[in-house]
């Protein structure tokens, strides 16, 4: 059986056809799924294959080369990648964040340099805020860029960026005025092919999402044009960074909902084939009542992300809405999948059931997009 949900005010007949054939072709990458685990990324290739598809940049308005969709069709999207635990491909970096960075403060040229490559694949999207030593507290960022004649010279590093091994492109977060804070941060867009200065340090080895390229970057006297300033103001960063961290909070708790789901569904599976002293564990009245809190867990979480998604398509989606549910969601996947590994028993703990990868992959979705106790400090700001 599958768990089934309220359906989404948001989900028309076209957002469930992108589903329905998303969900295959991510369920299509099963038998490369180990060996992109162990190569630490998935291939090129599958980025090549979702392109064709029409799977990257689908929200993307047709005259840049995307699908003409809206956020409902990344909603789509996002449920079928993560209900098919397929943790390693990073679209929702690359078409949830990385392009709506560009459509919304992006020049007309910018727009039509460098939508069309991500929404064939031909250019792989990741952003770049998170430093060394700089977690959620990004108005401190050391990364900086000085102008050069027609240029900007970049140097610095960061860590933890997703799609990092892979990307052609790079949203930058950077200083281009080092005596301010915020107002000093400036988004520059860095092509990486064939720039020097520019290097790749170690795919990081994670203790989840292990197919998921994440790394360091180093920028050492990295030029690139003027023109490369994400729209044409300096200093308009961090005021850019705010207007679009509502989307990427809503995207993770978005892949929470598909993980539970995924989870309480294998475990269904796993309790009713599964005996003990003679009987299936679902025969057990503490197994039929873990899964039904389990479940009421996902009910309340999915319907919170869906009536999100109706706000984000209205342009209503608040920061402390986002931020609080964003704080929950995650909060709850991490309980709900560890009481399925805890009704797995000792195979719950090994990495060849997808119910321990899930269990893995699901801890970082408290840290990143903003740490939960940085989600709840900006919620109770609007109180």
């Amino acid at each position: 059986m599958s768990i089934e949900k309220f359906t989404p005010n948001w989900m028309t007949e076209e957002h469930q056809m992108v589903y329905d054939s998303a969900l295959k072709m991510f369920q299509s990458w099963e038998p490369k799924d180990e060996q992109w685990r162990k190569n630490g990324m998935i291939d090129r290739a599958a980025w090549e294959e979702a392109g064709e598809m029409g799977f990257l940049c689908a929200a993307i308005p047709s005259e840049y080369g995307g699908g003409g969709g809206d956020f409902g069709h990344e909603a789509a999207l996002i449920y079928a990648q993560t209900e098919a635990n397929q943790s390693g491909f990073g679209g929702m970096v690359h078409s949830g964040i990385v392009a709506p960075y560009i459509l919304a403060h992006g020049t007309e040229e910018q727009k039509q340099a460098w939508l069309p490559k991500m929404a064939t694949g031909e250019y792989i999207g990741a952003i770049a805020m998170t430093e060394p030593g700089t977690g959620s507290d990004l108005q401190n960022i050391k990364t900086y860029a000085v102008k050069d004649g027609d240029d900007y010279i970049i140097n610095g590093s960061k860590t933890f960026i997703t799609n990092g091994q892979h990307a052609n492109l790079i949203l930058l977060a950077c200083k281009t005025d080092r005596e301010k804070g915020a107002q000093g941060v400036s988004l520059i867009i860095v092509e990486t092919d064939n720039v020097e200065g520019f290097e790749r340090g170690r795919n990081l080895d994670k203790i989840g999402l292990t197919s998921q390229d994440t790394s360091e970057l180093f920028f050492s006297n990295v030029r690139v044009p003027q023109t490369n300033l994400l729209g044409t103001v300096e200093g308009m960063g961090f005021i850019q960074m705010m207007q679009e961290l509502p989307r990427e909070r809503l995207i993770i708790a978005l892949s929470g909902v598909g993980s539970m789901k995924l989870a309480i569904n294998l475990t269904l599976d796993y309790v009713k084939g599964r005996e003990a002293f003679g009987k299936p564990i679902w025969k057990f009245q503490n197994t039929r009542f873990k899964m039904a809190e389990c479940y009421a867990d996902y009910l309340a979480a999915s319907t919170m992300c869906d009536a999100a998604v109706d706000a984000m398509l209205d342009g209503k989606l608040s920061v402390p809405h986002a931020s609080l549910i964003k704080y929950w969601v995650t909060e709850k996947q991490c309980e709900v999948i560890d009481e399925c590994v805890q009704l797995f028993g000792g195979y719950g703990y090994m990495t060849e059931y997808p119910i321990a990868r899930l269990y893995a992959d699901a801890r970082v979705q408290k840290i990143y997009g903003g740490t939960n106790e940085i989600m709840k400090e900006l919620a109770s700001r609007f109180m």
